[in-house]
């Protein structure tokens, strides 16, 4: 294969190479622009969302005119753009790609996003903005069904030394600590999204339990209706981090 005649500039230029590179870009800028924008307060996150939702379709386009442009600008084609065109897919697949898994776990999750490893008994937060119980049976029930596998995490080390680890996990996590209370076993943090900055609140609740200790925690959204599984992954991500820093798991 001559290499050197893919780039030769009298080879006409694949039409969709070029709009499918270009189109990416602006399905890239649009995307990180949305959140952006919801971060420094320039729109509303709901504002922010729908160009998110627009620059999704954006990528889509994109990565389909770039199929077509590597097509038409093949090894073989009289035509040029091939690298054009592999670069507007690469850029345009994993916005695709994001926007389908959101769209999934929309549909996948149920419509709640207040989480806890205690649905009877759940850690309360108390400095948080909106100092509110767990939402009660309903979501409770939705929230077995979805997330069985959620449950107190049971540690052989007395409640000091759990709390002393469960506080190490957060710092480790990047979490920001909003109440950090000893006495009480408990400590509340936030997380907050990369994108558009939404801030989750987490509730970690450390209480003596049959010669060791037993560690609940709640996660809840600020904002919205629905989590698409995010509060349910960040209590099993901790768990499995504050198993790992312990060591001393009890069955």
């Amino acid at each position: 294969m001559n290499t050197a005649s893919l780039s030769d500039p009298r080879k006409p230029l694949a039409p969709s190479a070029l709009a499918g590179l270009l189109l990416s870009l602006l399905a890239l800028g649009a995307m990180l622009g949305s959140g952006l924008g919801a971060r420094l307060g320039w729109w509303h996150f709901s504002a922010g969302l729908r160009v998110a939702d627009w620059a999704a379709y954006g990528a889509a386009a994109a990565a389909t005119l770039a199929v077509i442009g590597l097509i038409r600008a093949g090894p073989r084609s009289p035509r040029r753009g091939f690298v054009a065109a592999l670069l507007g897919l690469l850029v345009a697949l994993p916005m695709v790609i994001m926007a389908a898994h959101w769209e999934y776990a929309a549909r996948a999750y149920p419509a709640i996003n207040d989480i806890s490893t205690d649905t009877s008994d759940a850690p309360v937060f108390w400095d948080m903005p909106n100092s509110t119980d767990y939402p009660g049976a309903k979501t409770a029930a939705l929230q077995r069904q979805a997330y069985p596998d959620l449950a107190p995490m049971m540690l052989a080390m007395p409640p000091a030394q759990a709390f002393a680890t469960a506080r190490a996990v957060i710092k480790d996590k990047g979490w920001t600590v909003v109440a950090d209370v000893p006495d009480e076993g408990r400590i509340e943090a936030t997380a907050t999204s990369w994108l558009y900055g939404f801030t989750d609140e987490v509730a970690v609740r450390v209480r003596a339990a049959d010669g060791g200790s037993m560690v609940d925690l709640r996660s809840r959204s600020r904002v919205g209706r629905i989590d698409r599984g995010v509060n349910a992954n960040r209590i099993r991500s901790f768990a499995d981090d504050l198993r790992q820093r312990s060591g001393k798991v009890r069955p």
